[in-house]
């Protein structure tokens, strides 16, 4: 069944970096889009970035481009997020998601997500 395992948030003050992964398994994942969603406190899911199976097709949402880069290393199956200057706002859990094209708005959680990783940005 699909397995998808976020790791390496943290607790991070304005300006800084973070590095999030995601394993997954289950899927055909060279032919899947990988995206990240996020879900702040008492909102709902945000989409914020997507890539394509072979990496070369990338969408970020506007309050983070320039900031966040996403990234794929197909023969691991994982799917990276690294986010830069992060601010407060950015402050929820993000969630990978497979996708079979590009989707930015409407998410829903499926049943087989992870629980997501906890990015807090405070001073």
């Amino acid at each position: 069944q699909v397995q998808l395992v976020e790791s390496g948030g943290g607790l991070v003050q304005p300006g800084g970096s973070l590095r999030l992964s995601c394993a997954a398994s289950g899927f055909t994942f060279s032919t899947s889009w990988m995206n990240w969603v996020r879900q702040a406190p008492g909102k709902g899911l945000e989409w914020v970035s997507g890539i394509n199976g072979g990496g070369s097709i990338t969408y970020h949402t506007r309050s983070v481009k320039g900031r966040f880069t996403i990234s794929i290393d197909n023969a691991k199956n994982t799917v990276y997020l690294q986010m830069n200057s992060l601010k407060p706002e950015d402050t929820a859990v993000y969630y990978c998601a497979n996708s079979r094209t590009l989707v930015t708005t409407g998410w829903v959680r499926a049943d087989y997500w992870g629980q997501g990783t906890q990015v807090t940005v405070s001073s």
